[in-house]
């Protein structure tokens, strides 16, 4: 009787580990299928690997399901921090009652984590990555505190190699794209969407293009003061611009511009370059063969 009924126990435990590991796969593959997409556009827009956005998402969200994903759409834990101005919530963490960002949808999520990452200069070393090294990007988040679990990065990889996603990190869209009005847009070379004035152009007719606000369109890109007719061919940005080059060190002029000048070539915000290259005002013309630091 012992014997039958240790056996009827070892079946049911069997039977509830199974039904775990299937609904813990189910969440996951349901996951993946409704994210995977936003974090290869995410990928190809600022650098980092599909793999380790889908793996945090996943991790830090329990597939989506945690109460701060499905009441927050926060899916990164990301908490407050001091330049935070969006609508908050609290809850306990490493801390008792910590604030937490909150977000209109889950893809504004994946956005502000894309633009937490790069904004920090703590995490500015993974960008000198290849974005196939999800190893490397999960031990550099490790390093650079993005959590405090000693087996952080363990449970990336873990998470990575178990569904294969280090796959999505090969993966790239066009670096033009088709807007829904037929506006061209293309990516810089410093991750950051662009488009190139027609002629006639203005910001206000190509933020009715675009569909941002004209006050986005001249803060991305730090317009010379009361400039509003763009020359043809203008890049004109669509995205904030970054604080520094992701794969320029430096450039060396071959014609004389200005910070400014070099700023919007560069796809760089021009307070960050001017303290790279003291001494000058945005606006001053610099010689040929001045070397100018990005980075």
């Amino acid at each position: 009787m012992r014997h039958l009924l240790f056996t009827l126990l070892i079946c049911a435990l069997t039977k509830f580990s199974f039904a775990a590991l299937d609904n813990e796969s189910s969440k996951k593959a349901l996951y993946l299928e409704k994210y995977r997409e936003i974090a290869v556009q995410q990928m190809n827009k600022y650098g980092i690997p599909a793999s380790i956005t889908l793996a945090q998402g996943m991790l830090e969200s329990g597939y989506g399901e945690s109460a701060l994903a499905k009441k927050s759409n926060n899916h990164f834990g990301i908490k407050c921090h001091s330049d935070w101005t969006g609508a908050t919530t609290y809850a306990h963490d490493d801390k008792p009652n910590e604030c937490f960002r909150v977000y209109a949808s889950v893809a504004d999520s994946y956005e502000d984590h894309s633009l937490f990452l790069t904004n920090n200069k703590r995490y500015a070393s993974l960008f000198l990555l290849d974005k196939k090294d999800y190893k490397g990007w999960a031990e550099g988040l490790k390093s650079a505190g993005y959590a405090t679990s000693p087996t952080y990065a363990t449970l990336l990889i873990s998470l990575i190699e178990e569904s294969s996603l280090q796959n999505l990190d090969e993966q790239s869209i066009a670096l033009v794209s088709t807007h829904s009005n037929g506006l061209a847009i293309q990516l810089h070379e410093n991750k950051v969407r662009y488009v190139k004035a027609e002629k006639g152009d203005t910001y206000y007719k190509i933020a009715q293009r675009v569909g941002v606000t004209l006050k986005q369109l001249k803060h991305y890109n730090e317009s010379f003061k009361g400039k509003d007719v763009l020359k043809e061919g203008d890049k004109v940005y669509i995205d904030p611009r970054r604080l520094r080059s992701k794969v320029k060190k430096s450039i060396t002029l071959t014609k004389s511009l200005s910070l400014r000048e070099i700023a919007q070539e560069e796809a760089i915000k021009l307070k960050p370059l001017m303290r790279r290259n003291p001494g000058f005002t945005a606006d001053e013309q610099l010689p040929r063969r001045k070397e100018i630091r990005l980075r």
